[in-house]
């Protein structure tokens, strides 16, 4: 009877001795995805376009993650956007810039940045430009 007894108890500390070691192991699990502040990441996005001589840039619209930003009235042969900081996960980014050319040699240039590094530009030419560029993080 003894011996019944033993076995049961050896049985049951073996029991939770598995489960104390599975729950550990799913807890420390959680906590690494849970744990978020160490890994935030904030991105600085920044939207370019250049236009050659005479090039006048009209309008852009730019954004992250399909939340576009317009701006209208634009005037000149360059523009830069205001840095954009993404924290998190960004998954993708966007530019369109029209301008009206000059003569069919003229040509237009938008480049998106990341962390000051060009991750994608996008080239128009011709009279009526629309130049575009997308990036997927």
């Amino acid at each position: 009877m003894k011996k019944i007894k033993l076995n049961q108890v050896f049985k049951g500390l073996f029991v939770a001795l598995i489960t104390v070691m599975v729950f550990s192991f799913v807890e420390s699990c959680r906590k690494d995805d849970d744990d978020t502040s160490e890994d935030v990441k904030t991105q600085k996005i920044v939207f370019k376009a250049e236009a050659s001589p005479g090039v006048n840039i009209t309008k852009a619209v730019y954004g992250i993650d399909g939340n576009p930003i317009t701006v209208t009235g634009l005037n000149g042969t360059t523009w830069t956007s205001p840095e954009i900081n993404a924290e998190g996960v960004v998954y993708n980014s966007n530019v369109v810039v029209n301008a009206t050319g000059v003569d069919a040699s003229s040509t237009l240039k938008v480049q998106i940045w990341v962390d000051g590094v060009l991750k994608k530009e996008g080239i128009s030419s011709g009279q009526t430009l629309s130049a575009s560029a997308a990036y997927s993080f």
